[in-house]
């Protein structure tokens, strides 16, 4: 079968992540993964952390995280969002904090609002937990917000509406104005806005000057260690929101959550006790990346290739493929031709969208942007073929 017309077809953006790595590790060159969404691992801080904290006298930060969190962490993170320490929850992750939200704010037959292009586990989550999902747009090449768009479907079942800033899968931040507005949207019609916060501290503070949840009692923060530092590892994940909200998590969490790890939460601890070097690891990856990945999408604008806008913020960005309308079948080529990975819009709901995540060593970026060009340049003569049929060594003349 020609690798050119060949889809992976998988249901979820996970299940399509294991299928690419799957595939890539079939190949006899390593591959290059866009579709990773942080920095790489600081596999040397972390050794370092895990050693000066296991490697003599036992870190006074190893403390049980049953029952709502590390409590080093807790306190830690109440003085970073200046909230009192019952106004956070530790959770397994951000995914796991946004679990204990859908549980905890509504019910089976509840109804919920995500963005679309947005992560398709905000869906599959509320889904999983019997509640109907609708979806908002978000839109312009800077995917922005509708609020007239979203206050006109909000039902008398809608409890929550999701979204991410920055957002997933462009990296675009939201304008705070709007979300102030947003905010006094779901003060009037009685819903939350659960807001996913895991490559907001990429944003200065003139860009996102708050967390979501300094805004509005009606607006909640999930975050985690995962995306600002490559920590996934550790899946050290939080909820910042009122006393109210949090008072429901922490009674959802108490009689569901057995999965926090002591031991991660406590390294956890370590790196928020002390995360210059955290920070200076990431930053740098960043600030030599976004060079190069400026220049890459420049160059392929110019060319018509593609169109879009580089976030000002993070280490994500969503270009539209101007001349593939095929993002998914395009991905799946390019994997089998170069052994780049590029994360298909259609997982995204933006179906000719990529996303790619850019928050690579140099060597790794220059090589992967080079094949991604070419892929660009080629697959839609490679598809044209593919699709022509052989003419008949009889054929009259």
């Amino acid at each position: 079968m020609d690798t050119a017309l060949v889809k992976a077809g998988q249901q979820s953006y996970g299940q399509w992540v294991r299928w690419a790595i799957g595939m890539a590790q079939g190949r006899q060159r390593q591959a290059v993964t866009f579709f990773d969404s942080s920095v790489p691992e600081p596999t040397e801080l972390l050794r370092e952390t895990v050693a000066g904290a296991f490697g003599g006298k036992l870190t006074p930060f190893y403390t049980s995280a049953f029952g709502g969190g590390n409590p080093f962490v807790l306190d830690m993170l109440a003085e970073r969002y200046g909230v009192p320490r019952d106004h956070v929850l530790g959770t397994t992750g951000a995914t796991g904090g946004l679990s204990i939200l859908y549980r905890a704010l509504a019910r089976p037959g509840d109804h919920v609002l995500v963005e679309s292009p947005g992560f398709d586990l905000f869906r599959d989550l509320a889904e999983s937990h019997g509640l109907e999902v609708g979806t908002f747009d978000r839109t312009t090449e800077r995917f922005t917000l509708d609020l007239d768009q979203i206050e006109g479907l909000i039902q008398p079942r809608t409890r929550m509406i999701v979204l991410s800033n920055l957002h997933n899968p462009s990296g675009m931040a939201l304008d705070y104005d709007v979300l102030r507005a947003l905010a006094a949207i779901a003060e009037r019609r009685g819903v939350y806005v659960i807001v996913d916060e895991v490559y907001g501290d990429y944003a200065d503070a003139a860009v996102r000057p708050c967390a979501a949840a300094a805004l509005s009692p009606n607006l909640v923060s999930i975050s985690s260690l995962t995306k600002i530092f490559g920590l996934g590892s550790l899946r050290c994940g939080w909820i910042v929101g009122s006393s109210q909200v949090l008072g429901l998590a922490r009674d959802v969490s108490g009689k569901l959550e057995f999965g926090i790890s002591t031991l991660s939460h406590a390294v956890g601890a370590h790196v928020l006790h002390d995360p210059a070097p955290f920070v200076a690891y990431s930053n740098g990856i960043i600030e030599r990346a976004r060079p190069l990945m400026a220049a890459w999408l420049d160059e392929q604008k110019r060319a018509g290739l593609v169109g879009g806008v580089l976030p000002e913020a993070g280490c994500i960005m969503f270009p539209r493929l101007l001349q593939i309308d095929d993002s998914e079948a395009f991905c799946t080529w390019l994997l089998e031709r170069s052994g780049v990975i590029v994360a298909p819009g259609d997982y995204f709901g933006a179906p000719g969208h990529v996303r790619i995540g850019f928050a690579q060593h140099l060597d790794n970026l220059r090589i992967g942007l080079d094949a991604l060009a070419e892929g660009l340049r080629s697959y839609p003569a490679a598809i044209t073929a593919a699709a022509t049929p052989p003419k008949s060594a009889t054929a009259s003349v």
